[in-house]
């Protein structure tokens, strides 16, 4: 067990207010269950709201992480440049031609945000579209949504978020004039063009449920917008797109692992949805328009894996699905496009993806197929705005190789590299190996693993390491590079990241293996990615710093009960860690649509039991743990801050050890932390230098 990093006297001790609730006949005990705001919603959006006991209490844990973290300072300072100055401040994407314009988004020398910019196709004056900087200068926090040309060009939507809680505020840019107009539509999550006075967009309620679908007209009072569509079963979020084609939006509704499409001709946007098959428990299907049929991704009759589909636009009901693209186990389909002439589609097998495509009027078998040779790779599909065209776009890098970005001809299979990215401090990928290996878990499942480390790391075991892990809702870890592991991997770190089960790496089986009951495969799998890195001489126990968000904080929590000998710290952001009583709290905005992940324990006994048995919070025991950094967001509607702070509070109550436990709280922020290219940039450079910390003292004077 680390001791590198021992608590400092003083720590923060939250007041216990003990309650107790009865659940299926058990009694639940929850000493800080007061650190839930009452005026949470409230909170979420203004977080000076808080009520002073708990504002309070997350102030004094800021100012002891902030103590403890003192001497790391210039470590921290130099973490930052380091990774800046692997950044092109003066940068600029690969322009996208669309319509009448090339479309494309520039990086100012030193600025924090975007510029979104355009050019006429057949030349012509660079326009600004919108300068994301100049709308965030007046903001501590600024996060911009979603950006929709209309159909005509003439007219941009554009949302963003200024507090971290993921409420956007729509608004309307004239791009004749470069004005906004004089109004906005506030909670907006979608928006969806019909023509170029009309669109589509979804609201979200006071508990953030995207549940609402309008239809707006430009210059129009927002008050007097129809509503399209309601969804009152909290379980279900929508959204709206508009189909590649042109001639249709989609309205999605669905939940995790269950979903609904209903479509809107573009041509009269008053018509009423039209659902392309009702929702059906376990049913998922995503579709693309092409010509007068439809294509659908979907699981249909047992496709655990996805398979494609085609059906007649007129007549789109599940009877008259046909394969296209027949299921094959092992293969999993993740993305699909139809164009005029082509359908592409992406597929991942044994945890490393390819894109293939086929001409429409070619029989499948003709398919081909982009793919690369290294161990371990990311590939992201990036298919032409325009229907007609046989030009398509992908990217592609490694955890030695920075992303590129090509253009490929589908009529001639000719690639041209059009971007890769650029490292104004210099990077060799000679100097870094990447290597995929597999771990045995408990039930002798193997679980794949990413290992990067710089060519004169030792591996002997002395190196220290950090492992990554998620494990949740089919997300996939893309084996991709990054500008800021390598201030670690410089420093001599092993970087691994294990591909346990609850992602889809390895199929839909992988993440099925991983729900409900089985969630405990996900930490097993953690567990045993660690042990395979120290059998193989890579890291040893007590080097390994382990890291997870979100639902990855949940993993982390779990193994740090279940083997915290293991580890030399712990990162644990914005962590998931009080499932039990989140997952029974079906008045929070994610809880209903999460009762196909991990069960619905209000109705259900067994569900409830299988949760408790591994929720962080519920499992916390008086044994020792290694150094432990926690964040939250006050703002957060994904991970509410209390559930971080919670855990913190009775962890520090209950455990033996001397180590070092703290929670820092982003107080004008949400779960994606600081906005920013640079700002964001400290977040990361606090995690780093917690982990050299607690891995080698004498690290911090490098």
């Amino acid at each position: 067990m680390s001791r590198s990093f021992p608590a400092l006297p003083d720590a923060p001790a939250a007041t216990r207010h003990p309650t107790v609730t009865t659940v299926h006949g058990v009694d639940l005990h929850d000493d800080y269950g007061w650190l839930r705001a009452s005026n949470w919603q409230e909170a979420m959006r203004a977080p000076d709201r808080l009520p002073a006991e708990i504002a309070a209490y997350l102030t004094a844990e800021n100012a002891y992480y902030n103590t403890a973290m003192a001497d790391t300072a210039d470590l921290q300072a130099r973490l930052v440049a380091d990774m800046r100055g692997r950044i092109k401040e003066d940068d600029s994407s690969v322009p996208r031609q669309n319509g009448p314009y090339a479309y494309g988004v520039r990086f100012d020398d030193g600025a924090e945000y975007p510029v979104f910019i355009r050019t006429p196709r057949d030349g012509g004056a660079t326009e600004t579209m919108l300068d994301v900087n100049v709308m965030a200068a007046t903001e501590d926090y600024f996060q911009l949504g979603t950006t929709q040309v209309s159909p005509d060009h003439c007219t941009l939507a554009w949302a963003a978020d200024v507090n971290g809680s993921e409420f956007h505020r729509l608004t309307f840019r004239d791009l004749t004039t470069g004005k906004d107009f004089d109004y906005h539509i506030p909670d907006v999550a979608s928006v969806a063009w019909a023509d170029g006075q009309t669109l589509l967009y979804v609201r979200v309620d006071a508990r953030h449920h995207p549940n609402r679908v309008y239809s707006h007209t430009l210059g129009a009072d927002p008050s007097t917008d129809m509503l399209v569509y309601a969804e009152d079963d909290t379980r279900y979020h929508v959204n709206v797109s508009r189909l590649r084609s042109g001639a249709y939006i989609a309205m999605s509704t669905g939940m995790n692992d269950e979903n609904e499409i209903s479509i809107i001709p573009t041509a009269d946007p008053t018509v009423a949805p039209q659902v392309i098959e009702p929702r059906t428990k376990g049913l998922e299907y995503d579709i693309a328009h092409q010509g007068d049929a439809f294509l659908i991704l979907t699981n249909a009759d047992g496709a655990h894996d996805f398979k494609i589909m085609t059906t007649p636009v007129a007549t789109p009901s599940r009877d008259n699905w046909r394969d296209l693209i027949p299921h094959e186990d092992g293969r999993m389909i993740i993305g699909l496009a139809g164009h005029k002439g082509w359908t592409i589609w992406t597929e991942r097998r044994n945890a490393l993806p390819r894109i293939c495509y086929v001409r429409v009027d070619e029989p499948i078998a003709a398919a081909r197929s982009i793919g690369f040779d290294e161990q371990a790779y990311s590939l992201g599909s990036d298919p032409s705005p325009e229907y007609d065209t046989d030009s398509f776009r992908f990217t592609y890098s490694s955890p030695t190789t920075p992303g590129q970005v090509f253009d490929y001809d589908l009529s001639t299979g000719t690639r041209t590299l059009r971007k890769t990215v650029e490292i104004p401090s210099g990077h060799n990928p000679a100097d870094y190996v990447t290597i995929r290996t597999t771990a045995p878990s408990h039930d002798d499942a193997q679980v794949p693993v990413t290992i990067l480390y710089h060519k004169d790391t030792p591996l002997d075991g002395t190196a220290p390491c950090l492992l990554y892990g998620y494990g949740s809702y089919g997300a996939a870890m893309p084996a991709s590079f990054s500008t800021n592991r390598l201030s670690l991997v410089n420093r001599g770190f092993i970087y691994a990241i294990a591909h346990v089960r609850g992602g889809e790496e390895l199929g839909r089986n992988w993440y099925e293996a991983a729900k409900f009951a089985g969630k405990p495969n996900t930490f097993h799998d953690f567990i045993a990615a660690a042990q395979k890195l120290i059998a193989d001489g890579y890291t040893d126990r007590g080097r390994i710093v382990i890291q997870g968000g979100s639902a990855g904080g949940l993993l982390v929590g779990a193994v740090l009960n279940m083997a915290p000998e293991l580890w030399a710290g712990a990162i644990a952001d914005v962590p998931f860690v009080d499932v039990l009583t989140t997952i029974l709290d079906d008045s929070l905005p994610l809880t209903p649509g999460e009762w196909s992940q991990w069960g619905n324990p209000i109705e259900s006994r067994q569900a409830f039991d299988d949760i408790r048995a591994y929720s962080p919070y519920d499992n916390v025991t008086a044994q020792a743990y290694p150094p432990i950094l926690v964040t939250a967001g006050v703002s957060d509607p994904r991970v509410t801050y209390w559930e971080p702070a919670k855990w913190v509070a009775h962890l520090r109550a209950t455990k033996t050890d001397e180590n070092i436990l703290m929670l820092r709280t982003n107080m004008t922020s949400g779960h994606f932390g600081k906005s920013g290219r640079f700002a964001a940039l400290e977040d990361a450079a606090r995690s780093y230098a917690f982990a050299l910390k607690v891995t080698d003292a004498d690290l911090l004077n490098t």
